[in-house]
């Protein structure tokens, strides 16, 4: 690992710098450079985003844009149009005026005199996803892409559908940014018209929930900002990043294999920047940024072009646990290529278990409507208990196949693969195949997992129901992961049919019969130790406040003993605090409740409320958004409110009421 010297520079921070665009809209953006720019011009690295960088994004903001802008660089952490301090209205993610937008934030940002002319996008998330986009369109400033925790297929592997089902996550967060977007800006920073600004959004705050499921099958709208489409626009240098605790882990294997000079880390982290990321071990994430950005801003030789192409950190197995703070392990590197590259072993889904030959197999899958419920989370990202937990409940619900105990250690590197001989009883259905490690107690850890709506069994673009009670071949990929079964362990194939809370069910309950099934579990040849070392993470100084509340996160499971109904119930509270330099107060608390009848897929609800205050001097807003959805067996049913407060006055609301007929879903 090579690195070039950065001579630590003074640095200036600008709150609210403001960027014209040609239509005549205001973006807001927070920068922080060298107050020598002027005369020794750097690059720009540009963060854009809907998270508002006045409070949503503070923490993170101010443990890296300065670091950076101390080592020679422009950092812009830019509120897209119609959010935070930017003038505006957002209709939807990733739209083409989001993407346009921001190429001519990077053009502007190129032709100041304080910029050298190389810019680079970096962010995790949203940001990850709009880097790689922007990247796609290829402004001739933008040299280098750090992507975290992102995807290139928008339907395959984003908040909204898995393998053609529905993911809770839709509403969950569709919920969030009905909170996030309708929130006012900083008074402070636009005392002539922050009411106004703050009614109009308001009144044009899109309820997204029922946008995204009007599109349930791989449309044009889902091929819009999916870089799968299209790998060679890209032309940028990218960099990704993922965490096996993430929603988002097949992106960073695509990536590498896909686009030449990219690189890829992924660690056993959640929905965090890694040099803060948890579970630990953390790494020097800036300090690999950094490598990254002096290359191909600066022209320095830093080795990075010389670095394995994938770094992997394989996770010791564990016992299953709803939080992890670290996990065991060592990191892997492959120079060239990802995972496809690796060997494969192929084990069979018999009447005897998971077996090294074929054998007969006759199972039936029916589960209740409930199983999934230690799934955890689709993306774990409030570092509350989040993660999936102790399988054996939902394994019980589900037809297992268990392996002999292993001779010997067996590294799991890359997407396993499952092919099955299916017939359902029903047209519509849908099937959930988790791969488990046995401890010798019993207890069951999920290594990974997959899901499939069988009318998506041929194509996503073109769903196809089943023939009730014909066996059809299907074959689909269980997520990316790196993990070690330890010997005298055992391997579990658990398949269900039903995956509540975190995808929506099939409009009847369903009898599954397997006749047939193999996986193909990608190996690497057991590692030793560590075979790259990163350096220790390392950060600026972090935000500074004053806690007013202490944040507080419940995840419950209830069940109704006279009505048989079963609920997860999770409440995230943010707690408050102010900013110790411009005095914003923020508060935020989440809740949501997701219930079924173990009996009765039409039976699902989620509900989802957010709550959100700022308060800046004797200013005081809040909002309270809510939305609920259900469903029977041919619609969607969606409702949604939004009530704004000044002070205790109810300044505005606005009810939304949508049904939407299902589709192959």
């Amino acid at each position: 690992m090579t690195s070039t010297p950065n001579a630590l520079r003074e640095i200036t921070e600008e709150p609210d710098m403001g960027i014209t665009l040609s239509d005549g809209c205001r973006l807001s953006a927070r920068v922080w450079m060298p107050k020598d720019a002027g005369d020794d011009p750097v690059p720009v690295i540009l963060e854009y985003l809907p998270y508002r960088k006045r409070d949503g994004t503070c923490a993170r903001d101010a443990l890296t844009h300065p670091w950076f802008a101390m080592r020679g660089y422009a950092c812009l952490r830019v509120d897209i149009r119609g959010n935070g301090d930017s003038e505006g209205l957002m209709e939807d993610e990733y739209t083409a005026q989001e993407l346009n937008d921001a190429v001519e934030v990077i053009n502007w940002a190129a032709a100041q005199p304080w910029c050298n002319g190389n810019v680079g996008m970096m962010g995790i998330s949203w940001g990850g996803f709009n880097g790689l986009q922007v990247a796609a369109l290829a402004p001739d400033p933008l040299k280098a892409v750090i992507t975290l925790c992102s995807t290139v297929d928008r339907f395959a592997d984003d908040i909204h559908y898995k393998g053609g089902c529905l993911l809770n996550e839709n509403l969950g967060w569709g919920a969030t940014m009905w909170s996030y977007s309708s929130r006012a800006p900083d008074p402070a920073l636009r005392p002539e018209d922050w009411r106004e600004m703050w009614l109009e959004r308001l009144e044009n705050e899109p309820f997204l929930p029922a946008t995204w499921l009007r599109h349930q099958r791989r449309d044009a709208y889902w091929r819009h900002g999916s870089v799968c489409e299209e790998f060679s626009a890209i032309k940028a240098k990218v960099l990704a990043v993922g965490g096996w605790g993430d929603a988002y882990k097949n992106a960073v294997p695509q990536l590498v294999e896909a686009l030449p000079g990219a690189k890829g880390i992924v660690g056993p982290w959640v929905h965090k920047y890694p040099h803060f990321a948890v579970p630990e071990p953390r790494i020097g994430f800036l300090q690999e940024a950094l490598r990254w950005w002096d290359h191909w801003l600066k022209g320095a030789d830093t080795g990075v072009e010389d670095d394995p192409d994938y770094r992997a950190y394989l996770m010791d197995g564990v016992r299953p646990a709803a939080w992890y703070t670290e996990r065991p392990g060592r990191w892997v590197a492959e120079d060239k290529g990802a995972t496809s590259h690796l060997e494969t072993a192929q084990l069979h889904l018999t009447d005897d278990g998971l077996t090294d030959t074929a054998g007969l197999l006759d199972a039936l899958v029916s589960s209740p409507a409930h199983c999934g419920a230690d799934a955890g989370e689709y993306c774990a990202i409030w570092l509350g208990p989040e993660m999936p937990g102790d399988q054996r409940h939902d394994d019980a619900l589900s037809r297992c196949f268990d392996s002999d105990p292993l001779t010997q250690d067996m590294d799991i590197v890359g997407a396993p693969h499952l092919s099955l001989t299916v017939a359902s009883d029903q047209p519509q259905a849908q099937i959930a195949v988790r791969l488990n490690h046995i401890h010798p107690d019993g207890a069951s850890t999920r290594i990974t997992y997959g899901v499939l709506n069988l009318s998506h069994r041929n194509s996503a673009a073109e769903p196809q129901p089943m023939q009730p009670g014909v066996p059809e071949e299907v074959s689909f990929a269980l997520d990316h992961i790196a993990y070690r079964v330890p010997k005298g362990h055992r391997l579990r194939v658990s398949v269900s049919d039903a995956y509540w809370p975190l995808i929506w069910p099939s409009p009847e309950k369903t009898e599954l019969r397997l006749t047939r099934g193999t996986i193909a579990l990608p190996q690497r040849p057991t590692a030793g130790g560590d075979e790259y070392v990163f350096a220790p993470p390392t950060a600026a100084d972090p935000w500074q406040t004053e806690t007013l509340r202490d944040e507080n996160h419940i995840r419950r499971q209830e069940t109704d003993m006279v009505t048989g109904r079963v609920s997860l119930i999770i409440e995230d509270d943010f707690g408050a605090v102010r900013d110790a330099d411009h005095g914003l107060i923020t508060s935020s608390i989440a809740r949501e409740n997701w219930s079924i009848h173990p009996d009765d897929p039409t039976s699902a609800r989620g509900i989802c409320h957010w709550t959100d205050e700022l308060q800046k001097d004797d200013i005081r807003m809040r909002t309270e958004t809510r939305c609920e959805m259900w469903s029977d067996a041919t619609k969607f049913h969606l409702t949604a409110r939004i009530e704004a407060f000044e002070g205790n006055d109810l300044i505005y609301c606005r009810d939304v009421e949508d049904s939407i007929d299902r589709d192959n879903l």
